[in-house]
């Protein structure tokens, strides 16, 4: 079973990934609304994904997302953003290892979800 962990400021969107994640047998092994939870919180539930809202990482998006890496070596990091073109390259310019934009349909979300563990070799 792929281990979660959720990092967003907006409670609403937790709960639909929450629910998607359950849908999907995935379980959930943390959750935070900012980035010093995040920090605090993820290395010691040691995920093998990291779903990130791009609102939670600070100025410096290559830094953070190292830092992240860090702490959780083997996650797979996954960046959810508005639909926009600056943030999908600058998510794959500091590194995460899919995009998700927060207007894509649960079944679009899914299957990018699915594909990101397989590449990364996770179960």
């Amino acid at each position: 079973m792929t281990r979660v962990f959720l990092a967003d400021p907006l409670i609403e969107e937790r709960s639909a990934l929450r629910i998607l994640l359950l849908d999907l047998q995935m379980e959930m092994v943390g959750e935070a609304s900012d980035w010093l939870t995040l920090m605090t919180q993820v290395g010691p539930s040691c995920p093998d994904m990291i779903l990130l809202s791009w609102e939670l990482l600070p100025r410096n998006f290559k830094h953070s997302i190292a830092h992240l890496r860090k702490s959780c070596p083997n996650a797979v990091i996954i960046a959810i953003a508005n639909k926009s073109e600056y943030y999908q390259r600058a998510a794959q310019l500091a590194g995460v290892d899919a995009f998700i934009s927060k207007e894509e349909f649960p079944l679009r979300v899914a299957a990018i979800l699915r594909t990101a563990v397989k590449s990364k070799g996770n179960v």
